[in-house]
């Protein structure tokens, strides 16, 4: 029988063809019939004894050596010395030797084994001990196949690195790649942290619906799926605001959902078209009140999941210990593009705009072009946190007028790493106002902008039985994780990324 190659099928790594792949496979395969032969399939074992973890093991040695423990995981490697074995097992919590040999297990239990392959899933009982070499392993006592591995696993040396087959086959990424799984525990941790912190705070958390006649609550295309019971075409939900704010009016006070929402859009390493998003409601506050809350969440979740404030994100240190930073936008724009959005007129903004090349379209007012000043100029030079406040009122349809300025909003965005990682407003109340931002909104669509948003009369019936004045904020949880893990794409924290199909 040939030597076994761990190898991944679909890498583009790979030296291996297909035909080694499945002649591999049936080697597995004919292991698997004999030990279905010998009345011993391990597919047929429905439950395993696991007293311990390989971390616990290696953080409590001196409490543990000499005891007995049982534990179960995946074997990932094996150095064969001819009538003692030395292997790898790998569980959720990592890594630890084991140290099989013929006169401890059997030599019926030690034949079996040796013919057991790389990525088998096994139980193992033994006893704590340090080899000479000082590693701390198991001596095996008793062993058990719990799972056959049909399919070699990818070649050690080179793990498993195309990035295209690690996100369609997260399984795969998971077993060999133990800093993926320790991503995917601390995004865990930070979603955990984050309900903990607002828990604390009396915030209560709710679910709403995510298939909606209206798709509202944020600028982008819904995707569109069919009833048929009520013969009815819906939405899914691209934001989690409207039905939030209606919970407000219903004096709930404070409250929070943490939810998928789905967005008709393209992908790219900051977007996904499904994705998770926490929206936090409390009445009786305003836009401050919200840069207050998540400043100190920020800081807050943080230190409970990294153990600090400071963190680094793709080389460069970001301080979330410090007060974070805040400009309105016209003074950002100001700063760092020279043109002061206070001083000209919309005719003038346009000329400045062809000069500098932003592209911009006819129906764009005075405040759409200040956006794009924002977009072109500033959002690149915001690598430490820094609140971008006072968005105009023509990209801000749900956010209440500033009393004293009524072409700018009382909004804020967060950035961190040049990326919008939160959105908030002091929530528009007015029913009458609503309407009329509504009725802009529906132009824009009829003008070609098919992320505006469309009139939702309900939601202007809650606003009239009166909501209070509320502060309001979205943040999305898997950029949070991003910056948080030093992932650099979305998918990197994503378990399941929407993929382009191979076909």
């Amino acid at each position: 029988m040939p030597d076994e190659i761990n190898t991944n099928p679909a890498s583009a790594e790979s030296e291996e063809t297909q035909e080694d792949i499945n002649a591999l496979r049936q080697i597995r395969l004919d292991k698997l019939n004999e030990l279905c032969a010998a009345g011993e399939d391990p597919f047929k074992i429905t439950t395993a004894d696991q007293s311990a973890h390989a971390q616990e093991i290696v953080d409590n040695f001196d409490a543990m050596e000499g005891k007995e423990v049982s534990i179960c995981g995946r074997m990932m490697s094996r150095r064969d010395m001819g009538k003692a074995n030395f292997i790898d097992i790998r569980d959720r919590s990592g890594r630890i030797q084991v140290y099989v040999r013929i006169n401890d297990v059997g030599e019926d239990t030690f034949a079996k084994f040796k013919k057991w392959d790389i990525g088998d899933i096994l139980e193992v009982r033994g006893t704590v001990f340090k080899t000479r070499r000082g590693e701390i392993s198991i001596h095996a006592t008793a062993l058990r196949l719990l799972t056959k591995s049909l399919l070699p696993l990818p070649e050690k040396f080179h793990g498993l690195r195309d990035t295209d087959t690690r996100y369609r086959r997260r399984y795969l990424d998971l077993i060999v790649n133990p800093d993926v799984k320790d991503t995917f525990i601390k995004r865990s941790l930070i979603i955990r942290e984050i309900r903990n912190y607002l828990d604390s705070k009396d915030f209560i958390e709710v679910e709403t619906p995510i298939l909606v006649q209206n798709a509202g609550g944020a600028a982008a295309r819904p995707f569109v799926t069919h009833h048929n019971a009520l013969n009815e075409d819906l939405n899914l939900r691209i934001s989690l605001e409207l039905y939030l704010k209606r919970l407000i009016v219903g004096g709930l006070e404070r409250v929070y959902e943490m939810g998928r929402v789905f967005r008709n859009e393209g992908l790219d390493v900051r977007h996904n078209p499904e994705f998770t998003l926490l929206e936090i409601y409390q009445a009786y506050t305003d836009f401050h009140g919200m840069m207050d809350l998540v400043e100190e969440l920020y800081r807050t979740v943080a230190l409970k999941v990294l153990g600090t404030a400071v963190v680094t994100y793709d080389g460069v240190e970001i301080d979330l210990s410090k007060p974070f930073a805040r400009m309105t936008m016209v003074e950002a724009v100001k700063k760092y593009s020279g043109v002061d959005f206070a001083e000209i007129d919309l005719e003038t903004a346009r000329s400045l705009a062809k000069e500098r090349g932003i592209e911009f379209e006819e129906r764009h007012k005075k405040g759409d072009l200040l956006n794009l000043f924002f977009e072109e100029y500033v959002e690149e030079k915001l690598v430490q946190p820094t609140f971008i406040t006072e968005h105009p009122v023509e990209i801000s349809p749900l956010a209440k007028r500033k009393p004293d300025d009524p072409d700018y909003t009382e909004r804020f965005e967060l950035f961190i790493t040049c990326r919008e990682m939160a959105n908030a407003f002091s929530e528009l109340n007015d029913p009458i106002d609503q309407r009329g931002r509504f009725e802009a909104q529906e132009e824009l669509f009829a003008a070609g902008d098919d992320e505006a948003n469309h009139t939702d009369e309900d939601f202007l019936m809650a606003l009239e039985y009166g909501m209070p004045p509320t502060g309001g904020i979205g943040i999305g949880i898997d950029r949070f994780a991003m910056l948080l893990t030093d992932s650099y794409s979305i998918r990197d924290v994503l378990l399941f990324p929407t993929m382009k199909p191979l076909d």
